[in-house]
């Protein structure tokens, strides 16, 4: 099957790798390779002759101009993929992205997916909960000295070699037609995660707990926990750390 995936980062790599081993013609595009969503330059290229589309691009933003991205990326996209006739389309989202209207980012996203959902090519949807990998710098946000400000959000991580594997079965996969909800197997406050992560890698910060700090302050209950039916992945975040 030939595979398009479009965005090469983190998740995007790891989807091709996995695609590629499963014996599947997949092939990453991004700025790196002269594509833009923005403009649509590169684009009709990156799907011409594309079975399936994988969809792992970011706003470069989490404030209100994450709007605007994901309204042109893919609306551009969809098109593109329309006229080449592609059969499938797979977006990874977030866990509970509907859930939290306060966040400018997870608005952008919501309307990421149902620009997807409304357009003309079958689709699935991937929602994940928070990366793993993500812990760290999301504490870096919040950090002042040595003292880290993290609200007691809950938080359910997830590997992104996990998120990578789900997405790539997916898009080998026949449409859903509707969302997959992926997530880590454990359930923390972020506050917690901190404390853990600082433990682990012998940081000296310290974690205070503030319900106002950060971009997760604007989650006031269990919106980005897996729900029931989800889908959830066996690596545990102490055993993640320990083998980062």
């Amino acid at each position: 099957m030939r595979i398009s995936v479009i965005g090469t980062g983190l998740i995007g790599s790891q989807v091709i790798q996995r695609l590629t081993a499963a014996g599947h013609d997949a092939t990453g595009h991004s700025r790196a390779t002269g594509l833009d969503l923005i403009t649509g330059d590169g684009l009709d290229d990156a799907v011409r002759g594309t079975e399936v589309v994988v969809n792992v691009t970011n706003s470069p933003t989490f404030d209100d101009a994450s709007v605007d991205f994901f309204r042109t990326t893919v609306t551009n996209l969809l098109a593109a993929a329309q006229t080449a006739d592609v059969g499938h389309i797979v977006t990874l989202s977030i866990v509970g992205v509907d859930q939290v209207p306060d966040l400018a980012y997870y608005r952008a996203k919501t309307l990421q997916e149902d620009l997807v959902k409304a357009g003309p090519i079958p689709y699935s949807i991937v929602r994940a909960t928070q990366f793993m990998e993500f812990i760290a710098p999301t504490m870096d946000w919040t950090t002042d000295g040595d003292v880290v400000r993290l609200p007691a959000t809950p938080i359910q991580p997830i590997s992104s070699a996990e998120v990578a594997a789900e997405v790539a079965e997916v898009a080998a996969g026949t449409p859903l037609r509707g969302v997959r909800n992926i997530g880590g197997p454990d359930v923390f406050t972020l506050d917690e995660l901190g404390r853990i992560t600082l433990e682990a890698t012998g940081d000296h910060r310290h974690v205070v707990t503030d319900n106002t700090a950060g971009l997760f302050a604007a989650v006031k209950g269990d919106e980005l926990i897996a729900p029931d039916g989800a889908r959830l992945a066996g690596t545990h975040y102490r055993d993640w750390l320990r083998s980062h």
